[in-house]
């Protein structure tokens, strides 16, 4: 393993110029940080909006905020984006070094692009494509031996939807290749080109797989993601203030929380460094002395429950049909069906003649009408009934597996407390379990759960 450390700074790290010196701060104090993956730019100060959907507005001429009813036309979108980055090189005086100009050129020519993939990818990659370069010349400036380092000219390839994009596994041999002893390498995350060389992005939060595939690439020592918050806490500090962070978590169980609403960063960064067994170090960009949470292939001790997620705002789909469990394909055509509405589906409970389906509330929205017809024209249930207004709580650690007592405690605190239960499910790992209830009891409950399970209260 190379001593190199790899580290992603998101949105919130470099949203104005003294976050970016907080940013060089941490860079300059190791010389092992020599792949430094960076987002676009935080909100901008006037519509309190993302840099990124400004841009993906103006590609969409309007219709990304006008869908949501926000403010923004393409207009002022796109003075918003040139503001941000005005505003940026002013504070970091590096107007004569900054290509101003060539943002506002690919402002306006990427209407060019006729294929809406295309040119949404196009306007989208250019807050990350820019803030690099802008670092990039704020580093040179401190005299770091910076560089920029762009997909389009080293070969971050990707292939696929131009919207979401799959990394190619000569983009690994192309990222070598950028290496040396003495540079820091400035890389923007979430974009790359095609074969045919034109721009692709991965989903959203794709620069944290850009670093992830960095990481992999050069098989770093660590990857660093950088945030704004100290680590992984072992349940969310919003509604449960006395929330510790974790220090130490497996790829498993992270991904376990993530999908309950831990939404540290995006889960595909993870399988290449899991791979190459490379540890990836959360850490808050504003406290860089916090040690933050260690993710890694395995840890040591096995505690019981390491944390507690919930997942707000869900519903489930649930029907009752005669024999349903004895028939061949039934879960599987219902499942397809909720596939091509692009509904994605949670958990599906199933008994001999009934069974559930978890989604959440927001995707059955103008279509709950259409979904129902489907259902009862396909599969003809006898009896079909949608329940909103649900949250998911799951507890997550290694030391669950074989230990059924946990479960029953959670279950017989909820029961002392009052508090409904509407189903319970343990994963097949038998490392976290779930429980349904109404939304109007989550919060009680989470903070009940936290104070009994992790804090040992009775």
């Amino acid at each position: 393993m190379s001593r190199s450390i790899v580290s992603k700074f998101g949105g919130s790290s470099v949203a104005d110029a003294g976050q970016i010196e907080k940013v060089r701060n941490i860079v300059a104090s190791n010389p092992n940080r020599r792949n430094i993956v960076v987002s676009a730019p935080g909100k901008d100060p006037l519509y309190r909006e993302k840099i990124t959907d400004h841009l993906i507005n103006i590609a969409t001429d309007g219709d990304h905020f006008r869908n949501t009813r926000k403010v923004p036309t393409v207009a002022q979108s796109r003075e918003a984006v040139l503001g941000k980055f005005r505003s940026l090189m002013k504070d970091l005086a590096v107007q004569d070094a900054f290509p101003l100009e060539e943002l506002r050129d690919d402002l306006e020519k990427g209407h060019e692009i006729k294929n809406l993939h295309q040119k949404t990818a196009f306007y989208a990659s250019r807050g990350e494509r820019y803030n690099a370069m802008l670092i990039t010349s704020y580093f040179a400036s401190k005299g770091m031996n910076a560089r920029a380092c762009l997909p389009e000219d080293f070969g971050f390839i990707l292939n696929g939807n131009a919207l979401d994009g799959k990394v190619q596994p000569e983009s690994h041999d192309n990222i070598l290749k950028i290496q040396d002893e003495t540079s820091i390498n400035i890389i923007p995350g979430f974009y790359g080109i095609t074969e045919d060389g034109e721009i692709a992005i991965l989903s959203r939060g794709g620069s944290d797989l850009t670093a992830g595939e960095v990481a992999f690439a050069v098989n770093a020592e660590k990857y660093e993601n950088w945030t704004d918050t100290n680590g992984v806490y072992e349940a969310d500090p919003r509604f449960i203030p006395g929330a510790r962070v974790i220090p130490r978590l497996t790829f498993k169980e992270i991904r376990l929380l993530s999908c309950r609403g831990f939404n540290v960063f995006h889960f595909d960064a993870m399988i290449s460094c899991k791979k190459n067994k490379i540890p990836i170090n959360i850490r808050n960009t504003n406290r860089p002395d916090e040690k933050g949470t260690l993710i890694l292939n395995e840890r040591v001790p096995e505690e019981g429950v390491v944390g507690i997620a919930k997942l707000d705002n869900m519903a489930y789909v649930y029907l009752e049909k005669d024999l349903l469990g004895e028939m061949i394909g039934f879960t599987a055509e219902l499942l397809k069906i909720f596939q091509e509405y692009n509904i994605n589906t949670y958990h599906y409970p199933t008994d001999k003649d009934d069974i559930a389906v978890l989604v959440n509330q927001d995707d059955l929205v103008g279509i709950i009408n259409d979904l129902r017809r489907d259902i009862e024209k396909k599969l003809n249930p006898d009896y079909m009934n949608v329940v909103y207004n649900q949250a998911v709580i799951t507890a997550v650690g290694l030391g669950l597996k074989g230990d059924s007592f946990t479960v029953m405690e959670a279950i017989s605190v909820l029961g002392e407390h009052h508090i409904p239960i509407e189903m319970i499910d343990q994963s097949p790992s038998q490392i976290c379990f779930h429980i349904g209830l109404q939304q109007a009891v989550a919060d009680e409950a989470i903070k009940i759960l936290h104070d009994h399970l992790l804090n040992g209260k009775t």
